[in-house]
């Protein structure tokens, strides 16, 4: 069944386009134009059978990265000071609570404000794998199956980076709840994400602080072919480690271990030298910023700049949810910058947009998403420009990054068959 749309302004290309006429077949555009290039009668349908969706459609988002139990934490680690360290422990005390059927609960719940927010793909981060005390599940991967069921059912596509984990520190066992992540060894960990048998899979190395060195590039050779995430100096304590361990940083590790390439996304790089800048750079790998949870945090500001000008390519999660709106995510890598440098202008709404489009998809390897071009998907969402954040902004790509919010957000309404 073909459906036709008659856009009133549509993100295409960078440009934000008036009367905007798209054919959508079996949930992918088949034909992208203007009333003025088509005509207002042709064989693409006539006024009376386009369905005409007032405000500006834009391609659904694509949130790189996702700890889905960690929104369970939001409002309630507030009430102290402290650091990126004190927080952990009342994110562990979350994480020993979950079984798969609350796990689930809760998962769908979080991807259900991303897909109200403007999101259409999720890269879920996933370390939470074993019973409490670190015993497998009868299925040893009940509580990935728990987050893709919640996707399913929140209507989110996902990429679930199935995450090895293996030590509590360089050299450190396991401890407490770390147990419920470690599958025991690099070769048990494949062996279980070989089990889930779902093209859905991808593959992460936590840090280099849970995977040691002989076993990243392990992990490198199982992810080949398939997105492979990693965390990577999001805090000084990690780089220090790291230097002393191994006489590297962890960029410099993660090089020599054959880790860094084209399908590699690195997730916060907030501390790195001018040399890790470079190989990453070079590697063309992805990196993922995720401003409201870094500045939440206290984690520091990343030079993202720098490192898109080196050849890294740009992308955005939301992390620990302390805040889901990609739009906020979008704009804080921008006012990061401004606080960093003191001076404004450093990334265009533009290449914002792409990040949180084009790039973030391709960096789930979800080549297929991110435009309204023909052969992609029709996931599209709708930015009510009557809102009061976006009334009297203009239809323009700054109005959308640097007004726009996830509340803004309406569904596109797909047709039955389209």
């Amino acid at each position: 069944m073909t459906s036709t749309y008659l856009l009133e302004h549509a993100l295409v290309d960078g440009e934000v386009l008036d009367e905007v006429l798209i054919e959508v077949v079996d949930g992918v555009i088949t034909s992208v134009g203007t009333e003025a290039r088509l005509g207002k009668l042709d064989d693409r349908g006539t006024g009376d059978d386009r369905e005409r969706v007032a405000g500006l459609t834009i391609p659904a988002l694509a949130n790189c990265h996702s700890h889905a139990f960690h929104r369970a934490l939001r409002g309630r680690t507030q009430t102290e000071r402290g650091t990126f360290w004190t927080w952990r422990e009342q994110m562990y005390a979350a994480a020993a609570r979950l079984t798969p059927d609350s796990y689930y609960e809760l998962a769908r719940q979080t991807y259900a404000e991303m897909v109200a927010t403007g999101i259409g793909a999720v890269g879920e981060f996933h370390y939470l794998h074993h019973q409490p005390d670190g015993t497998p599940y009868d299925d040893p991967n009940a509580m990935g199956r728990a987050l893709l069921a919640a996707a399913d059912d929140a209507g989110i596509r996902i990429r679930l980076l199935d995450t090895c984990y293996l030590a509590a520190g360089i050299g450190a066992a396991p401890e407490g709840v770390q147990a419920r992540f470690s599958d025991g060894d690099v070769a048990a960990w494949a062996d279980r994400v070989a089990a889930f048998d779902d093209d859905r899979v991808g593959m992460a190395i936590h840090s280099v602080r849970a995977v040691p060195r002989e076993a990243l590039g392990a992990v490198a050779e199982v992810a080949a072919g398939r997105p492979l995430h990693v965390h990577l100096s999001e805090q000084v304590a990690e780089n220090d480690a790291c230097v002393a361990a191994y006489g590297l940083t962890p960029t410099q590790l993660l090089a020599e271990e054959g880790v860094l390439g084209p399908a590699t996304t690195l997730v916060h790089a907030t501390h790195l030298t001018a040399t890790d800048v470079a190989l990453v750079g070079d590697a063309r790998a992805f990196v993922c910023f995720c401003p409201t949870t870094e500045r939440d945090l206290a984690d520091g500001i990343g030079e993202s700049r720098v490192l898109h000008d080196a050849g890294a390519r740009l992308t955005l999660g939301s992390d620990s949810h302390a805040v889901i709106d990609l739009f906020e995510e979008m704009r804080g890598v921008e006012m990061h910058e401004r606080l960093r440098t003191r001076e404004r202008g450093h990334w265009s709404a533009t290449e914002l947009l792409d990040a949180a489009t084009t790039t973030g998809h391709a960096s789930l390897g979800f080549g297929d998403a991110g435009r309204i071009a023909v052969g992609q998907r029709a996931d599209l969402r709708v930015l009510d420009l009557d809102s009061w954040s976006l009334r009297g902004t203009g239809t323009t790509p700054e109005s959308v990054v640097f007004a726009a919010t996830g509340a803004d957000v309406r569904p596109f309404p797909v047709r039955n068959g389209g």
